[in-house]
């Protein structure tokens, strides 16, 4: 309950049209953590920020022959501002990581959370890898934002203040140059950089083309191999390489060109301070010392430096807060699937009534299911076949409760489906898939995935209904064998049969076979057809399949065509009306007996 408040809340707060205030509330209750960050960063910088200082009072110690316990005393206070740098660099970074580390696992649970109560339809339009860099790179670029602002930006405010200050109180005339020449030094320098962002970018498309052209010519090794054009193939590759080269050295040129000239530019500026400070201690324009004019000169550097830093920080900034709009795609997303204070199921029979059920996706024109009626009795099995496009799929996205039925209803044991928590009721469900999804663990996890400490014997007894038990008890590590990726150290056959056992393990009332045994070999086929037999018994169970010679014993085969009811019926009575069923299996047989 704690956490549906909180996810409530923070989906109130997060904004992506307003990043900038979304970015702060992302740090709610970071607060103190960041302030020490803060305040330690301060401490710690403190020997580069006072060195123009420190540095001024030496000169003045040796120019104007001062006692020399002065200059020890100096020493003493560089070498404790050094020292400190270490217990407090590490406090810094400490405080500043627990902060946006919090900050980066509460964000990536909120994400999580929020994908899993986003329906189907929001996942059939989303690629997996643009969701996936959402949760890794668009949270990491938010945490890189809040370090650049705390070393980088924070640094540079610092300086620029050290530096205001501390002139304001020996030289305040001076502050007048800083304003006009830092921010021209700093303008002209970054803008000499930014020039280079034309050349840098064609220099990237030419690399883009290379390494397409070298994917494109490893996938073509076949062919080319096969045909013998490997010389005409190489010098494909080489026209690109040689592009490559042209624009990788004229890139170098210019760059060597426009770091020169700013590098030039920037100490031009930096000696003209040094002139312009020299030349008002010489004529006692005011009164400052020798160590001033060394003061003011390497504050110069450092005001310069500063604010060419915080002009940098605009693209980067300008990145993190892009995260944020684009987390909130996510976060922000109307399409969920709504379950919150319906009608919890606590049991089901397994009837299924379709009153006129009609369906159509969004940004389609028609409708995908029309006019559907059918009445499913609670432990029949189903088939549905027909044309490609036709509708089987959107009929079982229906039956889980992955779409909404656009028209009509569809009553579950008399309760219509749209007035009931769907979550509770696929406790009551089963699906098994063309393609099963196993995840990198052992067998024994992807069999009892959800169900928690499962009873010894009733796992047995679901494998072995699966016929997956003959092949387990074979692998060196038996149930703790790691199947690997997506269930990539097992065969098709191991992994449907393993799929098989995960439903019968849960019991479930409703059954769906989406395409079980499409993919399979003749021999493993056999065996899960054989299992699936066992599943289906005494559940409701809806079938498609492609083979239409795998359905011949179900109850019921609801033929479809352009989303509509076409023909009803068991398998001879079909056959014997000569329709669209009779077709279909008639165009099979014959090109199996073809094979």
């Amino acid at each position: 309950m704690r956490n549906l408040k909180e996810q409530h809340y923070f989906l109130e707060r997060f904004q992506g049209s307003r990043p900038i205030q979304t970015f702060l509330f992302l740090y709610e209750g970071q607060g103190s953590r960041l302030f020490w960050s803060f305040l330690l960063y301060v401490i710690k910088v403190s020997p580069a920020v006072l060195l123009p200082i420190i540095t001024a009072r030496v000169v003045d110690v040796i120019s104007t022959r001062a006692p020399l316990q002065h200059l020890w005393m100096w020493a003493v206070v560089m070498a404790i501002l050094l020292v400190q740098n270490i217990p407090n660099h590490y406090l810094h970074v400490r405080y500043l990581s627990m902060a946006t580390r919090t900050m980066e696992n509460r964000l990536r649970a909120a994400i999580c959370r929020h994908l899993q109560h986003l329906s189907i339809g929001f996942y059939n339009r989303t690629s997996a890898g643009s969701l996936q860099n959402k949760v890794l790179r668009d949270v990491e670029a938010i945490e890189q934002l809040t370090r650049i602002l705390f070393d980088t930006g924070l640094g540079a405010l610092v300086f620029i203040v050290v530096a205001l200050v501390t002139t304001a109180i020996r030289a305040p005339e001076f502050i007048l140059f800083y304003v006009v020449t830092v921010p021209a030094a700093a303008l002209l320098v970054r803008s000499m950089r930014g020039a280079l962002s034309d050349h840098n970018s064609a220099f990237r498309k030419e690399l883009e083309a290379m390494s397409a052209r070298i994917m494109e010519m490893t996938s073509l090794i076949p062919i080319t191999r096969a045909h013998g054009l490997e010389d005409q193939e190489l010098k494909r590759v080489s026209h690109t390489l040689d592009r490559v080269k042209e624009a990788g050295v004229g890139l170098d040129s210019i760059n060597a060109m426009f770091n020169a000239v700013a590098w030039v530019t920037f100490n031009v500026f930096n000696m003209g301070c040094l002139i312009v400070a020299g030349y008002v201690y010489y004529v006692q324009l005011l009164p400052i010392t020798v160590g001033d004019v060394v003061m003011l000169s390497g504050f110069f550097g450092s005001l310069t430096n500063a604010v060419i830093n915080l002009i940098n920080l605009v693209p980067q900034m300008s990145k993190g807060l892009e995260a944020i709009r684009s987390i909130g795609e996510v976060l922000e997303s109307p399409d969920l699937e709504h379950n919150s204070g319906k009608a919890v199921v606590k049991g089901v029979r397994g009837e299924f009534t379709f009153q006129e059920v009609c369906f159509q996706y969004p940004d389609e024109d028609q409708h995908a299911i029309r006019h559907f009626n059918l009445t499913v009795k609670a432990g029949e099995t189903v088939a549905l076949v027909g044309p490609s496009g036709s509708g089987k799929s959107t009929i079982l996205s229906l039956v889980i409760g992955f779409n909404r039925a656009t028209c009509g209803k569809i009553l579950l044991d008399g309760k219509n489906m749209e007035e009931l928590d769907l979550r509770t009721y696929r406790r009551f469900l089963s699906v098994v898939p063309q393609e099963s999804l196993l995840f990198e663990g052992s067998i024994r996890d992807n069999v009892t995935y959800g169900l928690g400490k499962v009873d010894e014997d009733r796992l047995l007894e679901a494998l072995k209904d699966a016929n997956a038990w003959e092949f387990i008890e074979r692998l060196p590590e038996g149930l703790e064998t790691r199947v690997g990726e997506k269930g990539a150290r097992l065969s098709g056959g191991q992994k449907q049969r393993l799929a098989i056992a995960r439903a019968l393990i849960r019991n479930p009332r409703v059954l769906i076979l989406d395409e079980a045994t499409s993919a399979l070999d003749t021999e493993s086929e056999h065996l899960i057809q054989e299992a699936l037999e066992r599943l289906m018994k005494g559940r409701t169970t809806f079938v498609v399949a492609h083979r239409l010679s795998t359905v011949r014993n179900a109850d019921r085969i609801v033929v479809l065509a352009q989303g509509k009811i076409e023909e009803v019926g068991p398998h001879q009575t079909l056959l014997e009306q000569q329709g669209l069923y009779a077709q279909l299996y008639n165009r099979q047989a014959g090109v199996h007996q073809i094979h």
